[in-house]
């Protein structure tokens, strides 16, 4: 019974649990600002202290950057979601598109195109 059930397991490498039912911890964002221009945005806990520099890939240190300086998120414009019909129209006029499905449609009921 041994071998059946561990057969093509490759032990230790793969996880058998699911994050399924786990809750995270509460997590805030801290921006940190490098002087050469790169800016860091790492997760910490709710309840962490924040250190008030960090190294940032350049090898300098980045200065926290104070909550009143970030920009507020919810203002952030939405893009609006693209079907592809939208994508299609941004190719074609309806009126192409009535002419394709017309020569398709002929091509068919002629029996020149096969169905599926």
């Amino acid at each position: 019974m041994a071998d059946r059930s561990l057969r093509g397991m490759s032990i230790g490498s793969k996880s058998m649990e699911s994050d399924e039912g786990v809750e995270f911890a509460p997590r805030q964002e801290a921006t940190y600002d490098c002087p050469n221009g790169h800016t860091i945005v790492l997760p910490f806990a709710t309840d962490a202290e924040l250190p008030p520099a960090w190294e940032c890939r350049c090898g300098a240190e980045a200065a926290l950057r104070s909550p009143e300086e970030l920009p507020d998120s919810e203002e952030k414009p939405v893009k609006p979601v693209r079907t592809h019909w939208d994508m299609l129209l941004e190719r074609r006029s309806e009126e192409e598109l009535q002419v394709l499905l017309d020569e398709r449609l002929e091509l068919l009921r002629a029996g020149k195109l096969r169905r599926g």
